[in-house]
């Protein structure tokens, strides 16, 4: 047995210092607090919103900022620009900055088409009419109703009271008011804008995809979205629209031959746009018209140069519009890829069978097998419905118990599709 130690003669800082060790204990790094963001419950990436709230459920949370999402267009481009505005929206709503850009429409028209918050909560800065003077007695009692301390606060907040928020609801039938969308800082790169130059110098890239991811550099690091610049001040986040990359209006000749002259431009693009937005507080959604491009590879490689990649289908012009199992939706949403973030395996849903609709208000997507449950029991109480009159039917009029077998049988393979 050891002889204990004395600690005769020892001082008391000395005995301190003698119990004093190297271990630290070990704390989780801090995220940057900015609104409109929250980190991951699953791998701590930090998140914003692409403004429909259901989409944000099916890709894990949200986006992560430093990521691309990637939409690949329906028929007619009209759901791919619809959810590309729900998330330009949601920025100006978190008063997040936003980088638009585009060759078909101005980037000032898709914002003016943003759709309306339908939150209360959402306060911008209005006039506050100042108070009356009046002398009569019975206004005075109506303004000694509130402290004084109160009366002369202004009625309406000074600042975004819903920015804290994440994820909101929008109102498609309307557009968001004109004092609401100048309140976000807006940049806009509009192709025809940017005449091209003839280059001697030969680039796998083409000039607009340069100079559009030139023109997002330039604003990134003039705004300081960089993550290793100095904090001098309250950092942000950059949304970052681009829509129909790869058409003809871009330069593009993917979606015109089969074998196309510029093959890989936009895969270099994409490989540029991801590398600018891993080093800053950004984010991006790219949408593709993929149904013209005819290289079912080359669309593989785009797609894997991307984080998350969806893709609509639109009932609109096909045989589904007027089947009665698809009535209730405008068309089906198919994940074909989601980030594996900070863990080992992508968190893809466990649901396939998606579609989305447009309601009067709100654009939803919805999980299509709840049609698939109301159809099936609606079989079944057909089937319990004969099975009382089935003996007898039987007995007497054999050729009616056929049909109706048949029609069971023709109402089960429609549910089936």
């Amino acid at each position: 047995m050891a002889a204990p130690v004395s600690n005769v003669g020892i001082s008391s800082g000395e005995r301190s210092a003698f119990r004093c060790t190297s271990f630290q204990k070990k704390t989780r790094s801090r995220l940057i607090a900015i609104p409109g963001t929250r980190p991951s419950v699953q791998n701590g990436q930090l998140l914003v919103s692409t403004g429909v709230t259901s989409l944000d459920y099916l890709l894990g949370g949200g986006l992560a900022v430093g990521t691309v999402l990637l939409i690949e267009e329906d028929l007619y481009d009209s759901y791919s620009r619809m959810i590309l505005k729900y998330f330009l929206a949601e920025g100006v709503v978190c008063r997040h900055e936003l980088f638009v850009a585009a060759a078909q429409d101005n980037p000032n028209d898709i914002l003016q088409e943003l759709p309306a918050p339908i939150l209360d909560d959402v306060a911008f800065p209005k006039p506050v009419e100042q108070p009356r003077l009046s002398c009569e007695p019975q206004d005075s009692l109506d303004a000694m109703k509130i402290a004084w301390r109160y009366q002369n606060l202004p009625k309406v907040q000074s600042a975004l009271a819903s920015s804290s928020r994440f994820g909101h609801y929008y109102d498609v039938s309307k557009t968001m008011e004109p004092e609401i969308r100048q309140a976000a800082k807006c940049h806009c790169f509009y192709f025809p804008d940017h005449p091209t130059q003839s280059s001697t110098t030969h680039s796998p890239m083409l000039q607009s995809y340069s100079a559009l991811l030139k023109s997002l550099q330039e604003v990134i690091h003039r705004e300081g979205f960089f993550i290793a610049a100095p904090m001098s001040k309250s950092r942000n986040i950059l949304r970052v629209g681009l829509h129909s990359l790869g058409s003809v209006l871009w330069g593009d000749d993917l979606s015109c031959h089969d074998s196309p002259r510029h093959r890989h431009a936009l895969t270099t693009f994409l490989y540029g746009l991801r590398a600018l937005l891993r080093s800053s507080l950004s984010v991006a959604v790219v949408t593709i018209p993929s149904r013209l491009i005819q290289d079912s590879s080359l669309m593989g490689s785009i797609t894997q140069l991307c984080d998350y990649a969806i893709a609509l289908e639109s009932f609109k012009g096909s045989e589904r519009e007027t089947n009665p199992l698809y009535k209730d939706y405008h068309g089906l949403l198919h994940v074909h890829q989601v980030p594996h973030l900070n863990c080992l395996a992508s968190q893809l849903p466990d649901h396939k069978d998606l579609a989305f609709k447009l309601k009067r208000k709100q654009f939803t997507i919805e999980l299509r097998r709840q049609r698939f449950f109301m159809l099936t029991h609606k079989m079944r109480d057909l089937i319990k419905c004969n099975e009382q009159s089935a003996s007898k039917v039987r007995s007497d009029h054999p050729c009616q118990s056929s049909l109706k077998v048949s029609k069971i049988l023709t109402c089960f393979w429609d549910i089936m599709g």
